[in-house]
C-alpha cells in the first residue's frame, strides 16, 4: 500500500540494503602506533608518586564486578552460536542493456550497452533453523540468483536451493542437503527491552563469521520507503554493513531475536543505526515458506499517506492519526465500495488506525472475502463504509497495475488556460492538452501549464504536465472551479490548500501556502 515521494527526496533515501559486493570495495586498514612516555618524578616529589598519582602493580588490582546486564563477555555465547550461522554466496545472470542497479553485485568491466547476458554476483548472511539444513536469509541476498553457495564456519561449501521467498517482508527460506547441523532458536516469549544487549553475527564486506555487539535502540521503526509496510523493524546499533543482511541478532542467551535487513548511513557503511525484521514476524512468515504454504494477504485496494500536519493544518483538523488516501485502483476492492480520494481512514472493524503502516499490516489479516468496516472523515464528516476484502495480488502484479479495472470518470475539454493561481496557471485536460505532455486517458482534473518563478510550488518540485486532481479534496474538471476553490478558501481565512498532483500515473498529496507573498519594502 506504499507510495513514493514524488516531488522531494524520501526521509530514507539513504537506506541501503546491507548485502556485500564481492568484486569490489577495497578496505582501507590503519594500524594506531603507540608512543610510550617515561614519567619523571620532580624534586621534592615522595618516591612512587606522579603529579600527586600513586603508582600501582595491575596485579594488585581488584577486577570490578559489571553491573547486572553488562557481561564480560560475549565469547561462550558467540561461541555457542557461529556455527549455525552461515555466509551467503549468490551468481545470476542479467542483460547488460543499461547500468542496473541491483544493491550488493558487482559488474567488472560492465558494458552498459553492450545488450548481452553478463555474470553477477552477491554475497550476504544466513542462519540454519533446523538441523536437517533450513537456512533463513534476506529475499533480496538470493532474489534472481541462478546459483546459491552456503558457506559454514568450517569453509564447507554446500549447494543450496530456494524453498520459498517472500518478497513484502524480504525473507527467504534456503535449504542444503545433509543432517546434524547446528542450528539456533528463535526468542518469541521474552521480548528484549531498549537497551537490552545484542550481538549481531554475519559476513560484511564478505569477512566470514564476523561478531559485532550493541544494544536494542529502539522499537517499530516503520521504513515504508524501503518498500516493506508489513514489519514494525527493531533497531539496533551493533554494526551490520554490507553482507550482514539475512544474518542473526541474537540477545545473551544465543537466541534469535531478528533477522539484519537494512542500514541508515551517509557513507554506506554503518553508522550506528541498523534495522532487523523481528523474531516474532520472521518466525511466522518463514514457517509457512518452509511448509510450502502460500503467504495469502487481504486487499482493499488503497494507496495510502500519512497524515502531516500541513496536510491536516490545510483540512482545518488537529488529528493526524489515520492514513490519508491518495489512490484508488480502478475496479479496486474500496473504489467499488465508494471510498474516494482525499479521503482519512480512522479506523477498521471499529478499531482505530494509528497509521497507514497499521492500517496495511491489519488488512494484511484479514481473509478474502471477509467484510471490513471503513470508518473515514471526508470533508469533516465521519461516514462508513464496508469493503469486502480480495487476496493481495503479488508485489509484481500491483506494480503493473493489476487489479486496474475501467475508468468511469470523465474531464471536460475546455482548453482555456487562465491567470496565475497562487503561482500556478492551470489547464483543462483536452486531447491535445494530454497529447502534448503525455497524460494518460485515466488521469482527470487540470494541468499544470506554468509556474511562476519563485512560487511555492515550484520550490516543492511541481512542474508543468502535473495533474491536480483534486483540491480540498474537491475532484477538479477545470480551471474555473479551481480558481473558486482558492477564492473560497482565502476568503475564509484559510492558511493553506491540500492538493492532490499526478505525476506519471502516481497521486501526491502537497500542501500549498494560500497567504498572499510579502512585498518587499523600498
Amino acid at each position: 500500500m506504499g507510495i513514493r515521494n514524488i516531488f522531494g527526496p524520501t526521509n530514507l533515501k539513504s537506506l541501503l540494503k546491507n548485502k556485500s559486493f564481492l568484486g569490489g570495495a577495497a578496505l582501507g586498514v590503519v594500524l594506531a602506533a603507540g608512543v610510550s612516555a617515561a614519567a619523571m618524578t620532580g624534586i621534592g616529589q615522595a618516591p612512587g608518586l606522579y603529579d600527586g598519582a600513586r603508582l600501582i602493580k595491575a596485579a594488585d588490582l581488584t577486577p570490578v564486578k559489571p553491573p547486572n546486564g553488562a557481561p564480560m563477555s560475549f565469547a561462550d555465547m558467540i561461541e555457542r552460536v557461529s556455527p549455525a550461522v552461515v555466509s551467503i554466496e549468490t551468481k545470476g545472470k542479467i542483460k547488460v542493456d543499461a547500468v542496473p542497479s541491483l544493491p550488493g553485485f558487482s559488474f567488472p568491466g560492465q558494458d552498459p550497452n553492450s545488450g548481452r547476458e553478463q555474470e553477477v554476483r552477491g554475497a550476504g548472511s544466513g542462519f540454519f533453523i533446523s538441523a536437517d539444513g533450513y537456512v533463513v536469509t534476506n529475499n533480496h541476498v538470493v532474489e534472481g540468483a541462478s546459483e546459491i553457495t552456503v558457506k559454514l564456519t568450517n569453509d564447507k561449501e554446500l549447494t543450496a536451493t530456494v524453498i520459498g521467498r517472500d518478497e513484502a517482508t524480504d525473507l527467504a527460506v534456503l535449504k542444503v542437503e545433509g543432517k546434524d547441523f547446528p542450528f539456533v532458536r528463535w526468542e518469541l516469549e521474552r521480548k528484549p527491552r531498549v537497551g537490552d544487549w545484542v550481538v549481531a553475527v554475519g559476513n560484511p564486506f564478505n569477512f566470514s563469521n564476523t561478531a559485532t555487539a550493541g544494544i536494542v535502540s529502539a522499537y517499530g521503526r516503520d521504513l515504508r520507503e524501503s518498500g516493506t509496510s508489513y514489519i514494525d523493524y527493531l533497531q539496533i546499533d551493533a554494526a551490520i554493513n554490507r553482507g550482514n543482511s539475512g544474518g542473526p541478532t541474537f540477545d545473551l542467551y544465543g537466541k534469535v531475536i531478528g533477522v539484519n535487513t537494512a542500514i541508515v548511513t551517509p557513507s554506506g557503511a554503518n553508522a550506528g543505526v541498523g534495522f532487523a525484521i523481528p523474531a516474532e514476524t520472521a518466525h511466522k512468515i518463514t514457517q509457512q515458506l518452509m511448509t510450502g504454504t502460500k503467504i495469502a494477504r487481504g486487499y482493499i485496494g488503497v494507496s495510502i499517506l500519512p497524515v502531516s500536519k500541513e496536510i491536516a493544518e490545510s483540512l482545518n483538523i488537529t488529528d493526524t492519526t489515520g492514513a490519508f488516501v491518495a489512490e484508488l485502483p480502478r475496479g479496486g476492492p474500496a473504489e467499488k465500495a465508494g471510498l474516494q480520494i482525499g479521503d482519512i481512514i480512522k479506523s477498521i472493524n471499529g478499531t482505530a488506525v494509528k497509521s497507514p503502516t497499521d492500517l496495511t499490516r491489519r488488512i494484511a489479516d484479514i481473509k478474502a472475502g471477509e467484510k471490513v468496516v471503513v470508518e473515514v472523515l471526508r470533508n469533516g464528516q465521519m461516514s462508513k463504509v464496508t469493503v469486502t476484502a480480495t487476496l493481495r495480488p503479488s508485489e509484481a502484479d500491483l506494480a503493473r497495475g493489476a487489479s486496474a479495472g475501467e475508468d468511469s470518470s470523465s474531464s471536460s475539454s475546455s482548453e482555456s488556460g487562465s491567470a496565475p493561481v497562487i503561482g500556478l496557471s492551470v489547464k483543462a485536460l483536452s486531447p491535445d492538452v494530454r497529447k502534448t505532455f503525455g497524460i494518460a486517458p485515466e488521469v482527470n482534473g487540470v494541468v499544470i501549464a506554468d509556474l511562476e518563478a519563485g512560487s511555492e510550488g515550484a520550490e516543492k518540485g511541481l512542474r508543468p504536465g502535473d495533474v491536480i486532481v483534486q483540491a480540498n479534496n474537491q475532484v477538479l474538471s477545470s480551471d474555473t472551479q479551481f480558481k473558486s476553490i482558492v477564492a473560497d478558501l482565502q476568503k475564509s481565512g484559510r492558511p493553506s490548500i491540500l492538493v492532490l498532483v499526478n505525476r506519471d500515473g502516481r497521486n501526491q498529496p502537497l500542501v500549498l501556502s494560500l497567504k498572499a507573498p510579502e512585498v518587499p519594502k523600498p
